[in-house]
Order: C-alpha cells, then sequence, then structure tokens
C-alpha cells in the first residue's frame, strides 16, 4: 500500500511518526512523497494552540476532497475525536497512545487497546536527528494544556529499552539522539528511576553522537536536580536545558496549576550555570493568561530580563477544550495580549542577540546535522546553538570551527 504522512507539533509526535514509518516499512508498504500518489493519508496532529488546531482542520478538509482513506492520529485524535469527525466523517482514529496500532487500521482489523511500550518497536529515520521518546503522558495537569489529557498519565519506559532504541537509532546513522517526552522531567517518577540515571546510562553507548535533552518542567526536574545536573557532565549531551517558566508571576502560575515559583526556577537557572559555562538556556511563556495584569506581566518581563534566555517561546493564551483554565474569569481581552506578545517578542530577540555575540571569536565542536540556504549547512555546538557554516562540510560529521558572526537566532562560523 502506498502512505502519505504528514505529522505536526512537538519532537514527542515526531517520534511517533517514526515509529508508525519503521512500521509500515517492516511490511513493505511505501511511503510516498505526494497526495496523489498514495492510497492512504496518514495525519498525525497537533493541538497545542487554537492556531495549531484551525490548520489541522485546513488539512483535513484538503485530505477529504481526495476521497481517499484518512487515518488520524496525534493529540487530536485522543482529546478532540468529534470535531475531527465533522470535518472528515470516516475518518478512522488513533489516539497516540496506541499509535503501534497503525497496522491494524490499515488492515481494517479491530483494535486491541492495550498499552505497551513504544521502545524495541521498528523505527525508521530519515535524518541525522532521532526523536526517541522515554516515557508516554504526564505526571499532573496544567490548568491550560490539553495534551496531558490527549496523551494520558505518565508511563516511563524502562531504561534497558530506551538504550537498545538508541542502539538502533545509532545503526541507521543517526548522530544527535533527541531524548524527549511530555515533561521529560517526569522521566521515572513512576517507577525507581529517574532521568540523571537514564542520561548516565544512554551516555555509555559507544559512538560519536550527542544527545539532546527535551523539554523539562521546572518542577519535576527540580525532583532529581542534582543527578541530572551530575549527568550532563558528559561530552555527549548538549549542554542546552529546556525549561518553560511560563510566567514571572507565582499567583499565575498557582492559577495554571505548575507547582513551582519563581524562585524555583531560578534556583535551578542558577546551578546549571555554576556548573557548566554558557549552558544555552531556552524557556516558554504564556503572555495573557486568565486574570493578568499588566503589573504581573511586568514580573515576566522583568525575570527574562534577569535570567537572558538564550530561546524564549512566547504564545498568547489560548483557551483549549476540556481544560479548567477555558472556564476561568477574568479573560485578557486579545489587543492588550497581542501587544504583551510584542512587547516580549523585542525585548527576547535583544535578549538571544546580546548572548549571541557573545561567542563571536569562540571556538566549539559542532555537529553538522542539516543542509541550509544558499548551499550552507547547519551545525550545533556543544551548548545547541545553531552555525550557519558557508563551507561544504559532511552530514554527522563533529569538526571544529570559530564563530564570524552572530544574529539574534543563530551564529555563523568557519571550518577551522
Amino acid at each position: 500500500m502506498k502512505i502519505y504522512l504528514e505529522a505536526y507539533g512537538c519532537t514527542a509526535n515526531k517520534s511517533d511518526a517514526s515509529l508508525v514509518k519503521g512500521l509500515l516499512k517492516e511490511e513493505s508498504h511505501e511511503i510516498v512523497e505526494k497526495i496523489d500518489d498514495s492510497d492512504v493519508i496518514i495525519l498525525l496532529t497537533c493541538t497545542v494552540i487554537g492556531t495549531t488546531e484551525q490548520r489541522m482542520l485546513s488539512r483535513l478538509r484538503e485530505f477529504k476532497k481526495t476521497g481517499k482513506k484518512i487515518i488520524v492520529t496525534g493529540c487530536m485524535a485522543s482529546a478532540q475525536p468529534d470535531l475531527v469527525k465533522s470535518i472528515v466523517p470516516n475518518a478512522q482514529l488513533l489516539p497516540p497512545q496506541y499509535v503501534y496500532n497503525i497496522l491494524d487500521l490499515l488492515d481494517d482489523k479491530k483494535i486491541s487497546f492495550k498499552t505497551r511500550n513504544k521502545t524495541l518497536l521498528p523505527k525508521y529515520y530519515a535524518n541525522i536527528a532521532a526523536p526517541i521518546s522515554i516515557a508516554e503522558g504526564c505526571m499532573f495537569s496544567c490548568s491550560y494544556c490539553i495534551t496531558s489529557i490527549a496523551r494520558g498519565k505518565l508511563k516511563s519506559y524502562p531504561i534497558d529499552e530506551i538504550v537498545q532504541d538508541v542502539c538502533f537509532a545509532l545503526r541507521q546513522g543517526c548522530k544527535e539522539i533527541q531524548l524527549t517526552a511530555q515533561d521529560i522531567g517526569s522521566y521515572g517518577l513512576d517507577s525507581d528511576h529517574n532521568l540523571g540515571e537514564l542520561l548516565t546510562s544512554v551516555c555509555k553507548v559507544e559512538g560519536e553522537y550527542r544527545i539532546r535533552v527535551g523539554m523539562a518542567n521546572p518542577y519535576t526536574i527540580l525532583k532529581n536536580l542534582d543527578s541530572t545536573i551530575q549527568a550532563f557532565n558528559n561530552i555527549k549531551i548538549y549542554k542546552f536545558l529546556h525549561i518553560p517558566v511560563q510566567s514571572g508571576d507565582n499567583d499565575i502560575l498557582k492559577k495554571m496549576n505548575r507547582k513551582y515559583t519563581v524562585d524555583d526556577f531560578l534556583e535551578i537557572i542558577k546551578k546549571f550555570r555554576d556548573n557548566y559555562a554558557d549552558p544555552a538556556i531556552s524557556t516558554d511563556i504564556i503572555v495573557g493568561f486568565p486574570t493578568e495584569t499588566d503589573e504581573q506581566f511586568q514580573h515576566t518581563i522583568d525575570l527574562l530580563k534577569t535570567v537572558k534566555p538564550d530561546i524564549t517561546n512566547i504564545t498568547r493564551y489560548s483557551s483549549r477544550p476540556h481544560t479548567k483554565a477555558k472556564v476561568m474569569e477574568g479573560k485578557v481581552r486579545t489587543d492588550v495580549a497581542k501587544e504583551r506578545s510584542k512587547i516580549l517578542t523585542k525585548l527576547c530577540i535583544e535578549l538571544s542577540k546580546e548572548n549571541n555575540r557573545r561567542h563571536v571569536g569562540r571556538k566549539y565542536t559542532v555537529l553538522i546535522t542539516e543542509k541550509g540556504k544558499n548551499n550552507t549547512v547547519i551545525g550545533r555546538t556543544e551548548n545547541y546553538k545553531p552555525v550557519v557554516i558557508r563551507e561544504k562540510a559532511e552530514m554527522g560529521k563533529i569538526t571544529p570551527v570559530i564563530i564570524t558572526d552572530a544574529a539574534p537566532t543563530y551564529l555563523f562560523g568557519r571550518l577551522i
């Protein structure tokens, strides 16, 4: 059978896509690049915010016109099945927790919704990077989050199985292992293990490769902070920390049900910076959360000026179905949220550019990960900074460079 596949959203969804492709290829199905060449269309959906949801619905409308068989998985299949069916009544739905049943749907077999690990199943990686899930679900529910509703409660996968998945990816030629989960800091909190222990075990796998550790909630990473920081000491792990604070105001954080304070966030940043020179810090901010005042927004500005993160992902609050925040009073006007977003965007571009300028003249070893525009290649430094290189360089090779210039979101480098 000829399959056309599209995947959207987070790295966990991309990991599911590699699993789907692996299963399809094992059964000799052909993955095609054009919809017109396909017998079946598979869509791995994301619905984290309203604009993403609308994009998914738009794609479904286009797919429906083809008259082909459509399989919808990802978060919408679990959290918003009725919405999907309102667009494509004949769509077959597969919740993300059970994406490994994709072959049964293709063969029109009845699915047994039996929970199993996604580890040790066939995966297919077309690029240098391999997104590898270490857990499914989340251990608690933020008041604005639909993803935890879609993916369910935390289920951490066994360390030895994750290590085997890493080995399999390396044998396929992957050089960047992207460990991912809905909240990577939660890993092992439902078992006798923890993130630091997992990272230490993965790093023991032989080979020349690097590891990117995914997004961690401050609340959960605090539980095993020391062991996690110690594990980061391995040369294979990018000195990169994605830790979403979401707001610089403790009252807003409480309404978000984030279970940590601004001081907790600052403690994590300080400890990483005390242990590592120039770790790259990425964070997320939600502006316009219900009841957010000008003063509370100013607290977020003050926090960002203090921390000076390298990357800040700014999102205007988006009301999601089935969440507690959806029914909260005190909605922030759209024009106010837009203005706050503009203010933060301008600030964070300035902070990022200031951070990047410090790297000019420094030498790094970068992993070449992808092709860029105008015959350039892009590599990643030890702290995961993207570097644009105009010279020819082999994909997957780790090579020394000197940084020659800086832009707000990337560096320029020359081979040495």
